[in-house]
């Protein structure tokens, strides 16, 4: 899931509501202050943060023993069981209608408010307006959303007695450089249970490499500064491959001649191709002149039970930023509605709920019969939903590239 930013979904961080100190608070406080005098000092000191900033940061700390998913001291116990019993159901959940009604007007009036400065940013980054609203509005509800934590405490909690304990550290050493710049106090460095920060929910090592100061007042701002926060989002997806001029993606007819095994951005060609094979835009539109040289690839995000897509290698930025497809298109087809807000024109069709477990009992045995599934997780990515239409295929059906 990390990518160098978020740990795990942004919804699942920003829902999460702090629980009061469980009833072994204090139960590891020693133990705690060996860590960060042993441990993260000395590794601190190395990586240039001073005696003053850590006395200062570092003094009183204690473990929030309340975050979820921790293993124990030094990372060492079980850790939390993935529950494959739990319901996996069609991607249709994550669009519905209201959440995206909810969420257009307000990125409108953003659009409005800060038009000059958006094109400004939109000229040094080559990112789309749209896409910048898109992503803040997924990440933290254009800084809406409540986002409660003490991030130094999270991360040296995480890096004590998580199940990523040298990722952590890594991070907590570089929120105690952020610190020390003076970019941000403590008590505004605010992050989510998992560690990401801010309005655009970067991780310390993000911030320092991707945050800007866009409004000039010196700080890299993701916090309080809306400018900052829409630079740095920018900037991120710059530096992570945006191609200036390239839309996301395109929502498609998929003609029947063209198998749903094609999917995945391994099977890209020129989107010219996909037009002689009868692709065709749902908007009756032709697909730009510029985009017709460029490559794409088919994306079904619920095999032929949902809507299809020609993605583009922007669709692939976008998950960087966080590794799912379904906040990807989520983050793509918001930003489409800013305009029109018009929904897909293809419907999700009914189809039974099933369980991780039993997706991953069917990748198994897909990965008997050869196919390369991605692993089996419980969920179906790309490679699962392609699998499954070539073992349809093979047995002759009609490939849906879907359970069941």
């Amino acid at each position: 899931m990390i990518r160098g930013l978020t740990f795990v979904l942004a919804a699942m961080l920003i829902a999460f509501i702090s629980q009061p100190e469980p009833a072994n608070a204090g139960k590891y406080d020693a133990q705690f202050r060996q860590f960060l005098n042993s441990d993260v000092i000395p590794a601190a000191r190395r990586a240039g943060v001073s005696q003053a900033t850590l006395d200062r940061e570092l003094a009183g700390l204690t473990p929030d023993t309340s975050l979820p998913g921790l293993v124990g001291p030094g990372g060492k116990g079980a850790p939390p069981k993935i529950n494959f019993q739990a319901e996996f159901r069609s991607p249709q959940r994550y669009f519905r209608n209201s959440q995206f009604n909810s969420l257009v007007p307000g990125g409108r009036r953003l659009m409005k408010k800060h038009a000059a400065t958006l094109k400004k940013i939109e000229a040094r980054y080559g990112v789309p307006k749209r896409i910048i609203l898109a992503i803040w509005a997924r990440e933290s509800g254009y800084g809406g959303a409540k986002i409660p934590h003490d991030a130094l405490r999270v991360l040296a909690t995480q890096a004590f007695m998580g199940q990523r304990a040298d990722f952590f550290k890594g991070e907590l050493i570089a929120a105690l450089k952020i610190l020390q710049k003076g970019d941000v106090s403590r008590r505004t460095m605010k992050s989510s249970w998992g560690g990401a920060m801010g309005q655009p929910q970067f991780l310390p090592s993000s911030y320092l490499k991707y945050a800007v100061d866009f409004d000039g007042d010196g700080k890299r701002n993701i916090w309080t500064s809306e400018v900052d926060t829409m630079a740095s989002i920018a900037n991120y997806l710059s530096e992570h491959g945006w191609v200036k001029g390239r839309d996301w993606g395109y929502e498609v007819f998929l003609p029947e001649t063209l198998s749903c095994t094609r999917e995945g951005p391994d099977n890209r060609q020129k989107i010219s191709a996909f037009v002689k094979e009868g692709v065709k835009r749902v908007s009756g539109k032709p697909f730009p002149s510029q985009e017709l040289g460029q490559p794409g690839n088919v994306l079904l995000p619920a095999g032929r039970y949902g809507p299809a897509f020609i993605a583009t290698e922007n669709f692939y930025v976008l998950k960087e930023y966080n590794e799912s497809d379904t906040y990807a298109l989520f983050v793509g087809h918001l930003a489409d509605r800013y305009s029109g807000n018009k929904a897909f024109v293809a419907d999700w069709k009914p189809m039974k709920d099933t369980t991780r477990g039993a997706v991953r009992n069917l990748q198994v045995r897909l990965e008997g019969l050869g196919h390369d599934v991605g692993g089996a997780d419980g969920l179906i990515g790309f490679k699962t939903r392609r699998s499954i239409g070539k073992d349809q295929e093979k047995n002759g059906f009609f490939a849906t590239c879907w359970v069941g």
